[in-house]
């Protein structure tokens, strides 16, 4: 990674045991239902990005989705759950469901901080987020706490990092630029999912077999 500072600078030492990197990746979302989207999008971010494992938030509320999700939260939890049974290098937090809140990211980051001390933080997300990202809570002080790291979806997708710029360092934009994640551009969203179990429509192949049991089985979004 090229960077400025070193590896230790910025809390990031290799696991003294087996010499891997030490990261912490962070995805999160309403997963209403999670599909294989974001299934792809946590995975490339585990194989590119200098972490041990990726920790999926399920959120009790996004601000930037005041009406809420549609299945409840221990729904969404059980169906992220089913979706990654037995996968090394992903664990599922319940901590913005228990507090049972408003998720905002820079209180989760926070939270990580004093839960795993020492250890980098690199935050997932989609490029719309990055385009709105000025309407997040203190901006600042999450770039102050975390690597941003965009996913660029398609062979030649291009990000554009000027709405950083008021809130960080021409270096903290370069470091989130190198950590850039790269995937193929995969037409999915958890909208089209529910408004295709609403209408009849097949959802095989968009979310994992054990998730599709679970809407059928729950008659979710029906």
């Amino acid at each position: 990674m090229a960077n400025n500072a070193t590896d230790a600078e910025l809390g990031n030492q290799p696991n003294k045991v087996t010499g891997q990197p030490n990261g912490i990746g962070i995805m999160g979302g309403s997963f209403d239902p999670v599909h294989l989207g974001h299934l792809w999008m946590g995975e490339a971010a585990r194989e590119q990005l200098p972490i041990e494992h990726v920790r999926w938030f399920p959120a009790a509320t996004s601000p930037l989705k005041p009406d809420g999700p549609v299945a409840t939260n221990t729904q969404r939890w059980q169906m992220l759950r089913l979706a990654l049974s037995g996968q090394t290098g992903h664990e599922i937090d319940p901590w913005e469901l228990e507090r049972d809140a408003v998720s905002y990211t820079v209180d989760t980051l926070e939270y990580l901080k004093v839960t795993f001390p020492g250890r980098a933080l690199y935050l997932i997300v989609g490029g719309d987020s990055l385009a709105s990202f000025d309407r997040w809570k203190q901006p600042a002080r999450i770039l102050e706490l975390c690597t941003l790291c965009v996913v660029a979806r398609g062979g030649h997708a291009t990000l554009d990092y000027d709405v950083l710029k008021p809130f960080t360092t021409t270096d903290k934009i370069s470091e989130c630029q190198t950590n850039e994640i790269r995937m193929p551009l995969i037409e999915i969203s958890s909208r089209q999912i529910r408004d295709n179990v609403r209408a009849g429509k097949s959802i095989r192949f968009q979310v994992p077999h054990p998730v599709e049991a679970y809407i059928r089985q729950e008659r979710l979004f029906a």
